[in-house]
């Protein structure tokens, strides 16, 4: 069951979604802002406000919509400079247009787009001195600028997804030894997903978002050892985190790291 309701802070009034849930165990995802609030023991909201600036409240089933508000006004100023947070971040991300100029990540460094036409070089994607280079065709500077850009995309893509590959591969070996539940190295895949950075089946086998490339390395780290922590734990109980935080102790600040980029990597 979902209700709404809203509270002002300052001149700014806010909506929120208030769930109610019997269920204990907390949920977390990623790209969100998480905090939680314990209104009395053992009762709890937890308020979540996502990038496209929802707030939501899980409370129990039988918390009173006073207990709720409460939570919500303790948190007020937190919730707003969220909110204002993600505003500013919906703001400055335009859709990208893959022309030179533009700016592409690759392991949380910036790098300039830069499309160049040569009739010597075979189309290619190169890293070089700060620069993302795409190569094209001298052919290719006489079709239409949209198809151009959908070629200068295409090859970008494929090159995020080699460079995921290569980078995932590496870091999964390199942490599995801190994973002492698996014994053997787990299978994954690449794919892109519009909501989540990685994923694991009840067997074991991890989904990577090849977006997560253009993380710094240790935002990787974090969420590759995040699935890994599910394959002992396959939701996300007080065991899973306690699991993560043996692994990765400063888990919560990386995580916040990746989230104030999200609207940046995913950008497409």
């Amino acid at each position: 069951m979902t209700e709404t309701s809203d509270f002002y802070y300052g001149e700014d009034k806010i909506h929120y979604e208030v769930v109610r849930k019997e269920a204990k165990n907390k949920s977390r995802s990623n790209n969100l802002i998480t905090d939680e609030t314990k209104p009395c023991k053992p009762r709890k909201v937890v308020i979540k406000v996502h990038p496209d600036q929802r707030v939501v409240a899980t409370a129990p089933i039988d918390a009173t919509n006073e207990m709720i508000h409460d939570a919500m006004m303790k948190r007020a100023r937190w919730i707003w400079q969220s909110l204002q947070d993600f505003a500013k971040q919906k703001d400055h991300v335009l859709p990208k247009r893959y022309v030179s100029g533009e700016t592409q990540f690759y392991l949380g460094r910036r790098y300039v787009l830069k499309v160049l036409i040569s009739s010597e070089t075979e189309p290619s994607v190169k890293l070089s001195r700060g620069q993302l280079n795409v190569f094209l065709q001298q052919s290719d500077n006489k079709i239409d600028q949209k198809i151009q850009a959908e070629k200068v995309k295409s090859m970008l893509d494929k090159w995020y997804q080699n460079r995921a590959k290569a980078i995932f591969s590496a870091r999964l070996k390199a942490l599995l030894p801190k994973a002492s539940w698996v014994k053997d190295v787990p299978l994954y895949k690449v794919l892109i997903m519009q909501k989540q950075w990685g994923s694991c089946s009840t067997k074991g086998n991890l989904i990577l978002n090849p977006h997560l490339v253009k993380a710094p390395k240790e935002c990787i780290d974090y969420v590759i050892l995040h699935e890994l922590c599910h394959i002992a734990e396959h939701n996300h109980s007080e065991k899973f985190w306690r699991l993560l935080m043996q692994v990765m102790p400063n888990w919560k600040e990386v995580k916040e790291r990746l989230d104030g980029m999200a609207e940046f990597y995913l950008n497409e």
